[in-house]
């Protein structure tokens, strides 16, 4: 079982003997004709490294144990290097802020991020709302300041300290070319097919009430396709810019930003229909509220799939040190058995102890069971997350748009305004 990272998981390790002992028959990974003969030194290639590999999860299946896939290109590929500097790194970094809330400071940066995971998190992110390869390359570089080139089909990445690109086949097949293009043109169907089912300047209230949950109120279509990402940014306070205060050309070229966000706003509040500050608010309200039933959907079952992974953890367990457990039951001298195998027979215990009292009717759980539950979570999780997604970026839009209707109308910002006469926006 795995160590320094306490994770628990059951793993295999191959030992090959740098030399062949015997004559074996010639197989398809050999490259050489000595490949096959005694006294020669085994001859580590790629073919060989697959054969080992498809072995391994014979072996596997065989005895009824759990294993991924290990010829199938991993979707985020992390490799030892890239775990072990992230390891460091948050080590780092958990010593740093200690020093500081030890100093009576609030630290700003509590998880180290590695810079492939920082360019995982910015191409989804940039993928996510992309209709095409140049869309995808702008928001990169305007939002993350992450430049992409296209060499010979392929798509490199280059991290803002970084002097070298890193390919998308490094960082795994989601990040590739292929995947990216195929997801571009879901994204522009889908937002083409948003376009023809809904009109955009109105929002169907009545239908959201009758929702019973947020899962169903993002599957029902006429919500699914109300919104679709804007640019909109916020109106920067001039008063509160220290730089703008400092630099006058600076200064114009944030009043500058500031009237083309304004006119963005007023022609976002035209175009959805709002046509005072309170619908707005109200409007915003609303959101909110789904945000946060769904944000509670999702940890509700992030919760449920964490006991079951538990569950999964502690049956495996309890397989892989059920057999050395019969042979202790049955041992003469059980206490000379126990001192021989005393963390197979104390993993044993632990786990079957955590099944029955996990267990409702004494029984121990299916691991097929087991996985099946596991598979159904992951496809709630996926869906509540789309959900939770959903309304978390229309809350984010609309508080914008609150925010520089604000600025515009010389209001102080709020969320909660106090009842009054509704002022005319539009």
């Amino acid at each position: 079982m795995d160590g320094h990272n306490e994770s628990g998981n059951i793993h295999v390790h191959i030992v090959i003997n740098s030399l062949r002992k015997y004559d074996v028959e010639r197989q398809d990974f050999m490259e050489r004709a000595c490949d096959s003969r005694a006294g020669y030194k085994h001859h580590v290639s790629k073919d060989y490294l697959i054969h080992l590999k498809q072995s391994l999860m014979d072996i596997c299946r065989r005895e009824h144990l759990h294993q991924v896939d290990l010829l199938a290109p991993a979707e985020k590929k992390i490799t030892d290097r890239e775990y072990h500097a992230k390891r460091r790194g948050q080590k780092k970094l958990d010593e740093r802020n200690r020093q500081l809330r030890a100093d009576g400071l609030t630290p700003r940066k509590t998880e180290f991020q590695t810079q492939k995971e920082f360019l995982r998190s910015a191409i989804e992110d940039a993928a996510a709302v992309s209709c095409s390869q140049e869309d995808f390359q702008n928001l990169l570089l305007e939002k993350y300041n992450v430049k992409l080139k296209v060499s010979r089909g392929r798509f490199s990445y280059l991290h803002p300290e970084r002097n070298k690109y890193i390919t998308g086949r490094m960082l795994g097949t989601h990040y590739v070319e292929d995947y990216l293009l195929e997801l571009f043109k879901e994204n522009a169907e889908h937002k083409e097919n948003k376009k023809q089912t809904v009109d955009m300047g109105k929002y169907n209230m009545e239908s959201k009430k009758s929702a019973t949950s947020p899962s169903n109120l993002l599957q029902e279509e006429t919500v699914s396709v109300l919104f679709i990402k804007s640019d909109l940014r916020l109106v920067v306070d001039l008063q509160a810019c220290v730089k703008a205060q400092q630099n006058a050309a600076y200064a114009n070229k944030v009043k500058l930003s500031n009237l083309k966000e304004m006119a963005k706003t007023v022609a976002y509040i035209q175009e959805h229909g709002y046509n005072t500050r309170d619908s707005l608010e109200d409007s915003f309200s609303e959101i909110k509220s789904h945000a946060s039933i769904s944000r509670k959907e999702l940890k509700s079952v992030e919760d449920n799939l964490r006991k079951v992974n538990e569950q999964i953890h502690y049956t495996g367990q309890y397989l892989a040190n059920k057999s050395v457990y019969q042979k202790f039951v049955k041992a003469k001298n059980k206490g000379q058995f126990r001192q021989e195998h005393p963390m197979e027979i104390a993993l044993y215990e632990a786990a079957r102890k955590f099944l029955k009292e996990q267990s409702e009717n004494g029984k121990l759980p299916s691991m097929k069971l087991l996985k099946a539950e596991k598979e159904k979570l992951l496809q709630q999780k996926k869906e509540a997350q789309k959900t939770y997604h959903y309304f978390r970026d229309y809350q984010k839009e609309l508080n914008t748009v609150c925010f520089n209707v604000d600025k515009i109308l010389g209001q102080t910002h709020t969320r909660q305004p106090e009842k009054q006469k509704s002022t005319d926006i539009s």
